[in-house]
């Protein structure tokens, strides 16, 4: 794994950057700013967490794997035709924003909340993408402690990330329900989590499915337990800076190509047959502006015409992408509940490729 300084020039420089794509304020089109950068370099780069199973991490091998990282194979696909053409940079928490607002990475992909704060031009300046997972804030404790409500934590300490979504919904809920209570503050996930196994809180709080994976990492798993309490909304999902439409625009349609795919059916297994019928059949207007055969939804986005075919073959569908990163072929084998299509009674759903 490289590893990467941001001094503060290179920072001033990548702002500097990132301003000139979108001068003005001024919308450009699908060529201009980082996308047309990001094309010119051959290498998307792409922040993450690096350290959350299922997620961002890396495996056996030193790859990179996981929800958040196959957002990054998936644009690179499309825009390369090479999910591999991705240079990953790992983020804290605190850091991630400002490294994504001076230009030191062109896309956050780090199982960040999308919020009113966040999303509006007065605060962090950041343009969200499609939510890639629903998920909500829990609590984790020791079986041993006997735990097993949150009322049961009343006068205790609490581990949390500092900057995150996470301390001021723990301040909220606990406020509502009049429980008092210790928050012991941490920089980095890493800090976070040592130091609830250290015992240095009763409890530690979270995403629930971050929690689930950060525990499958503990030296005893089965010795922690979530609380059944979801304690907040956290739609997750990659992250764009404001004004630059090129590229938010590409990348919240490749998100949605893969949810679009699972719906149409079309998998990484079979995209072949798919597109070869797509082309023997004019009348499947639907499927082949889907696959790009014929009308110009690619060349709108500045991708190329066949750039759905591209990351199903590369990345799969969203359906594949959650199975074998957090679903029934992980290790951590969440259920899939809200993140199931629309169809299914979920929440992930497409606009049409018109």
């Amino acid at each position: 794994m490289r590893s990467f300084s941001r001094t503060p020039a290179a920072l001033l420089l990548g702002l500097l950057f990132g301003l000139g794509g979108c001068a003005g304020g001024q919308d450009q089109g699908p060529g201009a700013g980082r996308l047309a950068a990001i094309k010119a370099r051959g290498t998307l780069s792409c922040g993450v967490d690096g350290k959350l199973p299922g997620f961002s991490y890396q495996d056996s091998d030193g790859k990179y794997v996981g929800i958040d990282v196959d957002v990054c194979r998936a644009l690179a696909a499309a825009l390369f035709n090479d999910p591999n053409k991705v240079e990953y940079r790992e983020l804290t928490s605190s850091e991630r924003f400002t490294a994504l607002a001076s230009g030191e990475v062109d896309v956050l992909s780090r199982n960040s909340t999308r919020t009113l704060s966040r999303d509006a031009s007065g605060g962090n300046g950041l343009e969200f993408a499609p939510t890639i997972y629903y998920d909500g804030q829990g609590v984790m404790v020791p079986v041993a402690s006997g735990i097993t409500s949150l009322k049961q934590l009343a006068g205790k300490t609490i581990c949390t990330e500092n900057g995150t979504t996470t301390e001021l919904n723990l301040a909220d809920r606990f406020r509502e329900q009049a429980i008092p209570y210790t928050p012991v503050k941490y920089q980095t996930g890493d800090q976070t989590y040592a130091a609830y196994l250290q015992g240095r809180c009763a409890a530690v709080t979270s995403d629930r499915s971050q929690l689930a994976a950060k525990k499958t990492s503990f030296p005893d798993p089965a010795a922690h337990t979530l609380l059944p309490d979801v304690l907040s909304k956290e739609p997750l999902g990659p992250v764009t800076v404001n004004n630059d439409s090129g590229l938010s625009d590409a990348l919240r349609w490749v998100l949605f190509a893969t949810m679009q795919a699972e719906e149409s059916g079309i998998t990484s297994k079979n995209i072949k047959e798919k597109l070869a019928f797509a082309k023997a059949n004019p009348n499947q207007a639907d499927l082949r502006r889907f696959l790009g055969v014929e009308g110009e939804l690619g060349q709108q986005l500045g991708l190329p015409a066949d750039f759905v075919p591209r990351i199903i073959a590369s990345v799969g569908n969203y359906g594949e992408i959650y199975s074998r990163n957090v679903g029934s072929e992980s290790k951590l084998k969440l259920d899939r509940g809200l993140n199931r299509s629309y169809k299914d009674g979920g929440l992930i759903y497409s606009p049409p490729f018109r």
